[in-house]
């Protein structure tokens, strides 16, 4: 089939590239000229077999770029639309949570769409549209409908991916979620994705797929929400060990359900889950919603953020010195150079606003860069990379491990966060 991308950022690449290897004609265009290239990709993305990058892939594709909208249309019988739909830096979850809230941006979205909508027009062709971007309930209705026309047939269908594992996330998905408004259409959709991968499509009116999204992503913050709570609580009572709860929890499938997400560590990060709870929050005053659940998250997500900077203060010498804290991570997950909404810089701002003299080092982000040689100093892992492990910590060191995966080094004392023993 032959398939058009508008938009080849860090969603719409990897997922372009997973469709051509399944055989399918993909063309794509972004406006940031730089993308449309063979050779680089900015940005640290696995591949679907777990290779350490897709630039390998990317050059070996078949994949072509297009030198305008209208290149698009005349190429495409369904045009996938994953354009950025971000929040304000404010609202990312590397500061603590403003007191006022807001929806997502969304003039990108609307823009793209226009532009395509007016290029179908002129084409005189129905084209089928599938907008993949994250936006709150009734957006497609609001901002999106206005600017179609008769030509436009429309669904919106979100993916469930992580950023890193994209690709790898687009070809095994849980479900696909296909939001319809033109049976017609959905029909098509449907009978790709059955050319592209081996899981269930939930077919729904687009207000339930747009809320499903969210609601998707924030319930994935409830469960590191718990898990970190648990954390704290087990690190405070001697004897109790985190890993050994959160491990039976996860066997209870039942009601439980699954134990991906519930491991005590570092809050939740990433280009989806705070914005979602901080714009959901938004809609929640909007709505005059009986509770703001959504803030409720967030603030245990800082407040818990908080407990860790307090945590790495209580090693400070006594008699006012303050030792050099060091973070060691940066990006939002292991694996990936990615650094939306990373808790890790949350921790890193709020103990700058607390006084302390902070740095941070990943190996990930900080490509090229020398290892940076540290005096005796107070470490927290802020990110659980697997180089870390391997890692020297200056003798003399407090070593702080939120996700309890650092072994015991010569002259270290090392602080497994959630698992403390009777002494």
């Amino acid at each position: 089939m032959k398939v058009g991308f508008l938009g080849l950022g860090k969603l719409g690449l990897p997922c372009a590239l997973a469709i051509d290897m399944k055989g399918h004609d993909v063309l794509g265009y972004d406006i940031n000229p730089s993308v449309l290239q063979k050779e680089r990709v900015p940005y640290k993305e696995e591949g679907p077999n777990g290779e350490p990058s897709i630039e390998p892939i990317l050059r070996a594709s078949r994949l072509r770029f297009a030198k305008s909208v209208r290149e698009i249309v005349e190429h495409s019988e369904i045009i996938f639309v994953p354009i950025q739909t971000p929040h304000e830096d404010r609202y990312e979850g590397i500061t603590r949570l403003p007191g006022e809230r807001k929806d997502f941006i969304y003039r990108w979205l609307i823009g793209g769409v226009r532009n395509l909508s007016e290029e179908i027009a002129a084409v005189g062709q129905d084209r089928i549209v599938v907008v993949i971007s994250t936006v709150l309930p009734g957006t497609m209705r609001k901002h999106i409908f206005p600017v179609l026309n008769d030509h436009v047939k429309i669904c919106y269908n979100p993916f469930f991916i992580a950023m890193g594992t994209t690709m790898r996330d687009f070809l095994h998905p849980e479900l696909v979620l296909l939001g319809v408004r033109d049976e017609q259409a959905a029909n098509r959709v449907e009978a790709f994705y059955k050319t592209v991968i081996d899981a269930p499509i939930y077919r729904t009116s687009i207000e339930n797929a747009e809320a499903i999204k969210v609601a998707y992503n924030t319930y994935i913050s409830m469960k590191i929400t718990f898990a970190n709570t648990w954390m704290e609580i087990c690190h405070k009572i001697p004897g109790t060990d985190v890993d050994a709860l959160t491990g039976a929890l996860a066997l209870a499938h039942s009601r439980i359900m699954s134990p991906k997400y519930l491991t005590g560590g570092m809050g939740d990060g990433g280009g989806c889950h705070p914005r979602d709870n901080i714009a959901l929050s938004w809609l929640a005053r909007e709505l005059n919603l009986s509770y703001d659940f959504f803030e409720s998250l967030m603030t245990a997500r800082e407040r818990q953020t908080e407990w860790l900077a307090e945590l790495m203060e209580s090693f400070d010498p006594p008699g006012g010195e303050r030792m050099l804290k060091v973070i060691v991570g940066k990006s939002f997950k292991p694996g990936t150079n990615i650094t939306v909404g990373s808790p890790a810089i949350l921790l890193k701002n709020l103990l700058q606003e607390r006084g302390q003299d902070v740095e941070m080092y990943d190996p990930y982000v900080d490509v090229g860069a020398p290892i940076p040689r540290y005096p005796a100093s107070i470490f927290l892992v802020g990110t659980k990379h697997p180089d870390f492990v391997g890692f020297r910590f200056p003798k003399g060191s407090i070593v702080i491990d939120p996700w309890r995966y650092i072994p015991q080094q010569p002259g270290v004392k090392l602080v497994s966060v959630g698992r403390v023993p009777v002494e």
